[in-house]
């Protein structure tokens, strides 16, 4: 069983990491739908604002010369995996948990990139990224959390991770007002 202050992180990864995971591989099954037939509407293609297929279709979507969905896929089945073993009783050592970090910085970082290509650039969100947005931000926090273990910060960590979310849902509303008011 995972020790008592790492229990919710635990749950975090396997929940968190399992929704990603989700995302990710139903995003990538979208995409090798549209590569099969380029005329597929993807299912997350609800309109010119939520629109799956504009997010697949910039070059924003392969940054790394193959679908970015790949890079969710493999994450979060470490972090999924990382989840169940702590819950299982796996105690991570100091270098495993900095390498989670690592990953967690990574992907919140690539995650704002997309977010700030899908409002500035693309113009047209996608709800399957929005949900790997939504996981990697409590993702990355609570690891970072974990590894500097501050009073100070824990003290504030829901209330950070509200402001990130209202901070953000803000943006989508200021990039897409004439859309949502029209």
């Amino acid at each position: 069983m995972a020790a008592p202050g790492r229990r919710g992180l635990a749950w975090l990864y396997t929940i968190g990491g399992g929704i990603g995971l989700i995302a990710a591989a139903a995003l990538m099954l979208e995409k090798l739908a549209k590569l099969r037939n380029p005329d597929y509407v993807p299912t997350c293609s609800l309109n010119p604002v939520v629109s799956c297929g504009s997010v697949m279709d910039s070059s924003q979507a392969a940054a790394f010369g193959f679908p970015n969905p790949l890079l969710g896929i493999a994450a979060f089945a470490v972090v999924t995996t990382t989840g169940v073993v702590m819950l299982a009783g796996f105690e991570p050592p100091r270098w495993y948990r900095i390498g989670m970090q690592a990953g967690a910085t990574f992907g919140v970082l690539f995650v704002h990139w997309l977010v700030f290509a899908s409002l500035y650039q693309i113009h047209a969100l996608c709800p399957y990224c929005m949900v790997v947005w939504a996981v990697t931000i409590p993702i990355f926090w609570y690891t970072t959390l974990d590894t500097v273990r501050s009073p100070r910060l824990s003290r504030w960590h829901s209330a950070v991770l509200a402001a990130w979310y209202a901070l953000i849902a803000a943006l989508i509303l200021q990039a897409f007002w004439d859309y949502w008011t029209s």
